[in-house]
């Protein structure tokens, strides 16, 4: 059986180093094609070094040089690209079999679209493109017979729970609701009052999962959780109305499936990116991750509860994004990415995070999607409107 050639999109990030460990736990199955950094140089080379892809990509010619001259020096045959149009080149080329979509924000939008116009087998982990782009996303897969697979942990634990004709619609599958499991984050049981101190440290600091800056503060804020409900109604075919958040903070139970005959699917194992990825590069066989075995006996309680819209409010207004449609989750996404990046730098409060989506989203139109370039004209006003929030208002 020849080796299936993979692009990773992201691959210096957290979803991208557990990607390369699965692969290299098969090396019989996988090949690596290209892999793609933007900052993080360093190791960029490393992983070039254990992995011999054909391709490097980083974002501008400077890194490209200087990384280029640091592979050749060693022998390596690697060609380094750079920029957005050598993004969507590895990412649709004909060689590549499947594409791990791991770049962080609006800025995977781009390739991972290429990706899926080429038909490709696509591990979905940049949950922003789908949900920027929605219905024109779900189309491209539709018209190209590409194969979406999630990778966030919750949408692929409902994805297994999940019975294959689902695309015709939860009722016609039976499926009452989708229960979207969340860890609540490291503030789960602060005060309004402790939240207006919290910092960044604190933010990025997750109780159980080991994440990238911007995605630990979503995960802080429930943000993540609200951009996850978008990602879940595009994915399944749900309104917005059929998927419920519960907070479950050990982060075993993944999420679950109600069915209307009172039947309720959940999908567990430790937390650890590693299974949802393993699980999507083999389906629909099963491989090994190097995850441990779950112990239900140390595990030993599961808790759940509801969120408190209150203290979270990034939830209800990622509800709200996805009933008024259009392009409000790409002005939501947009506003939130600002919002997040002003918080880390020290810029505004965490609280101050849903007041700059908010803001954006009632002083910015909502509109009907024509095109890519709508969703991305969308994101950079949203852009705009939030950043001077942050010039008029921050620190």
């Amino acid at each position: 059986m020849s080796r299936q050639q993979v692009t990773v999109l992201g691959a210096t990030g957290s979803i991208g180093v557990s990607t390369l460990d699965v692969i290299a736990r098969h090396p019989s199955r996988y090949q690596v094609f290209a892999l793609t950094g933007y900052s993080r140089m360093s190791v960029l080379a490393a992983q070039c070094r254990a992995h011999r892809p054909q391709y490097a990509v980083v974002a501008d010619e400077v890194q490209a040089d200087v990384l280029q001259a640091e592979l050749l020096a060693e022998g390596l045959q690697t060609e380094v690209l750079h920029g957005a149009d050598a993004l969507a080149r590895v990412a649709a080329d004909d060689a590549v079999d499947v594409v791990m979509a791991a770049i962080v924000g609006a800025a995977g939008l781009r390739p991972t679209l290429a990706a899926v116009q080429a038909g490709k087998r696509v591990l979905l982990a940049n949950k922003e493109a789908l949900v920027m782009s929605g219905a024109l996303f779900m189309e491209a897969v539709k018209a190209s017979g590409a194969r979406l697979l999630p990778i966030d942990s919750e949408h692929n634990a409902i994805f297994q729970c999940m019975p294959e004709h689902y695309s015709a619609g939860l009722g016609k599958a039976g499926v009452r609701r989708i229960l979207l499991t969340a860890s609540g984050g490291p503030f789960r049981s602060f005060t309004y009052e402790q939240l207006l101190q919290v910092t960044p440290a604190q933010a990025c600091a997750h109780p159980n999962w080991s994440m990238g800056q911007k995605i630990s503060v979503d995960s802080a804020s429930m943000m993540n959780k609200g951009l996850e409900l978008i990602e879940a109604c595009w994915l399944f075919a749900a309104h917005p109305d059929q998927v419920e958040v519960v907070v479950h903070p050990q982060s075993v139970v993944h999420s679950l499936v109600d069915y209307v005959d009172g039947s309720v699917l959940a999908q567990l194992g430790n937390p650890d990116m590693r299974t949802p990825i393993a699980h999507a590069l083999a389906w629909p066989e099963r491989i090994d991750s190097g995850v441990s075995a779950l112990d239900l006996l140390t595990t030993a309680r599961l808790d759940f509860e509801a969120p408190d819209p209150v203290r979270f409010p990034c939830l209800r207004l990622a509800r709200e994004a996805a009933l008024a449609g259009g392009t409000s989750c790409a002005l939501l996404n947009a506003a939130n990415e600002v919002a997040v990046e002003a918080f880390l730098a020290g810029r505004v409060r965490f609280v101050d995070i849903p007041v700059i989506i908010e803001d954006t989203l009632n002083r910015l139109p909502s509109e009907a999607v024509r095109d890519l370039e709508h969703i991305l004209q969308a994101d950079r006003s949203a852009r705009e409107h939030a950043s001077s929030w942050v010039e008029a208002n921050g620190s």
